[in-house]
C-alpha cells in the first residue's frame, strides 16, 4: 500500500517544501489541491507544471493526483439547468485532466458538493443525465492521458446528489472506462447505513483511490473510526493504490497531523 497526504494540510507552506517534508517523514505521494496554486488550472503555465513535476521527482515523492478541483473555479456546475454552464464545466474538466497529467498525477478526485448539488426544479434523473454529459469529454481525455477521474460519493449533509458508493458505482459503470472510477472516502463512508468494510467489498473493482480520515473530520487515528477492518477489506479486494490522508480540521498543526496519521496507517496496514 502507498500512503499520501493532501497539500492543503500544510496551509501556507511552499509546494517544494511540502514535497521534501513528506518524503522525509515517509510518505509515498502528495495530492495537490489546484486552488492552492491558482484560481483556475488554466492560469498555471506549462513551464510551472514542468517545474512542479520535477520538484516532486527531486524530492523523491510522487504526485498521486489532484482534488478539490472546483474550489475557487467560479462558474462551474455539473447539474446546472444552464447549458452554457455545463459546457464550460465539461471543458474545464478536460483542462483538469491535462493539468493532472502535466504535473505527473494519475487521479482526479471529484467531490465538489456545491458544484454538483441539484438546484430547485431539477429532478434527480435530469441531473444524472446532465452530469453524465458533462463528464463524457473529460473521460475520453483521461483515457488518452493515462488519468483516472474518480467520482466521490458524499453524505447528504454535503450534497443532494450521489450520496453512497453504490450510487457512484452506478453512475460510472455505463461509461465502461478505465478513465472513470470511484473514490472511497472513509469519512463519507462512515455516514452510510452499511459498515465501511462492507461498502469497500461491495465496491470491488470500481474504485481507484482512497481517502483516509475520521468521521470527526480529522486524520486517521484521531477519532473513533477503527481502520483495522478497513485495511483488511482493502486487502481482501486487492486494492494496492494510494491511501491518502485528507483532513478538514487542522487543530493539531500540519506536522502532527502528517506524522501521526502516517504512523497510524503504517501500524494498521502492517
Amino acid at each position: 500500500m502507498k500512503f499520501g497526504i493532501c497539500n492543503e494540510t500544510f496551509k501556507d507552506w511552499k509546494l517544494d517544501d511540502i514535497f521534501a517534508y513528506c518524503a522525509r517523514v515517509g510518505y509515498d505521494a502528495v495530492e495537490v489541491a489546484p486552488f492552492t496554486l491558482a484560481k483556475y488550472v488554466t492560469d498555471i503555465p506549462a513551464a510551472e507544471r514542468v517545474r512542479i513535476r520535477e520538484s516532486a521527482a527531486r524530492a523523491g515523492i510522487a504526485i498521486s493526483g489532484i482534488h478539490w478541483v472546483l474550489v475557487q473555479a467560479e462558474g462551474m456546475h455539473l447539474t446546472s439547468p444552464d447549458a452554457a454552464t455545463r459546457e464550460r464545466t465539461a471543458q474545464y474538466f478536460c483542462e483538469l485532466v491535462d493539468f493532472c497529467a502535466d504535473i505527473g498525477g494519475k487521479v482526479i478526485v471529484v467531490g465538489s458538493p456545491k458544484q454538483r448539488s441539484l438546484q430547485p426544479g431539477v429532478s434527480y434523473e435530469q441531473g444524472w443525465a446532465w452530469a453524465g454529459d458533462v463528464f463524457r469529454p473529460s473521460v475520453k481525455r483521461a483515457e488518452q492521458r493515462g488519468v483516472v477521474i474518480c467520482l466521490e460519493p458524499l453524505p447528504a449533509e454535503d450534497t443532494n446528489f450521489i450520496n453512497t458508493a453504490a450510487e457512484a458505482v452506478r453512475f460510472v459503470q455505463p461509461f465502461a472506462s478505465p478513465g472513470f472510477k470511484v473514490i472511497l472516502d472513509v469519512r463519507a463512508m462512515s455516514h452510510e447505513e452499511k459498515p465501511v468494510p462492507q461498502v469497500i467489498r461491495e465496491s470491488r473493482g470500481h474504485f481507484a483511490y482512497v481517502h483516509a480520515n475520521d468521521k470527526n473530520l480529522k486524520g486517521p487515528g484521531f477519532g473513533d473510526v477503527d481502520f483495522v477492518p478497513i485495511a483488511a477489506a482493502l486487502r481482501d479486494v486487492g486494492y494496492d493504490g494510494t491511501v491518502s490522508v485528507e483532513v478538514f480540521k487542522y487543530d493539531e498543526g500540519a506536522e502532527v497531523i502528517a506524522t501521526k496519521s502516517l504512523d497510524y496507517l503504517k501500524r494498521v496496514f502492517g
